[in-house]
């Protein structure tokens, strides 16, 4: 049964690093959430080490910028592992062939810049869509617009049997108050259809192993048991913890803060509504990281 708690410390001294969302979590893609950095400076003066584990399709490098941009502060983490780099180095091992279609924002095109801790990796050239062997999906062109919308170049691509790579398999995010479409709308399209999505965030095991080489870089060997995974979304954050049998700390007041009633705490009626409705079981919840 899952425990809703009031604040990280409660249960912080059960664990020596934590594997923790960044939108929704630490930032709402505006700004920092004060109390959550507060909360992660606390767990690492406690020795615990901290991997920001994020489906951006960005690099590390990339994340690093957009944090500083939203004043999330670097004392309140120790390392980062992304979407995009596992992602990326998929791609550079030619994982949908070396002429991709690209989809997302110019902003986006980072995702193309060298990656050297790949081994004779094969150059990549972005090509129109009907002289593609493969698409690389950072992001829709336009993230309000109804995934719906690219219908015609997916089935134009499935009957190609082109296989997409998906960077980020968030559906959405919230940016302050409006909500914006990810890549993992656009790749859940395409399955729908009858194409081949390859993903390389959460929930799927690629960005753990990743989190966890993070991890090892920092000079600590952490068993399972000792991690905990902290996230919002609950087919992401939650669901891929759960798969990995790490302990889970689900935020109620990010992506789901309508359905689970939550102002400083969820509603546990609500909760529990919400939580058998998406089929997952957290061992912790709570309102908002603190």
């Amino acid at each position: 049964m899952t425990q809703t708690i009031n604040a990280l410390s409660e249960i912080s001294a059960r664990y020596q690093a934590a594997f923790v969302d960044i939108w929704g979590c630490v930032h709402n893609g505006l700004r920092a959430h004060d109390a959550a950095v507060a909360a992660l400076r606390d767990f690492r003066a406690e020795g615990g080490k901290v991997v920001l584990v994020t489906n951006s399709p960005r690099p590390r490098s990339g994340v690093e910028v957009q944090l500083q941009e939203f004043g999330v502060p670097e004392d309140c983490w120790d390392s980062i592992a992304t979407s995009g780099d596992s992602a990326r180095a998929a791609m550079f091992r030619g994982v949908v062939g070396q002429k991709v279609w690209f989809m997302g924002q110019d902003h986006d095109k980072r995702f193309f810049d060298p990656l050297h801790v790949i081994e004779d990796p094969l150059e990549i050239m972005q090509v129109p869509l009907e002289e593609a062997e493969g698409i690389v999906c950072a992001g829709p062109f336009d993230v309000l617009e109804d995934p719906a919308e690219m219908r015609p170049q997916f089935l134009y691509a499935k009957q190609k049997s082109l296989k997409l790579l998906c960077a980020n398999p968030d559906i959405v995010v919230d940016r302050g108050d409006q909500r914006e479409w990810c890549a993992g709308a656009l790749a859940q399209l395409y399955t729908e259809m009858g194409g081949e999505s390859l993903y390389f965030g959460k929930p799927h095991p690629p960005i753990y192993d990743l989190a966890r080489r993070r991890l090892m870089a920092l000079g600590v060997d952490v068993p399972d048991s000792a991690i905990l995974a902290i996230g919002d979304g609950p087919q992401t954050d939650i669901s891929g913890g759960m798969g990995e049998d790490l302990d889970t700390l689900f935020i109620s007041g990010g992506l789901a803060a309508v359905e689970t009633k939550t102002d400083q705490k969820p509603d546990p009626a609500a909760l529990k509504a919400y939580l058998v409705r998406e089929q997952i079981a957290p061992t912790f919840a709570i309102g908002h990281l603190r």
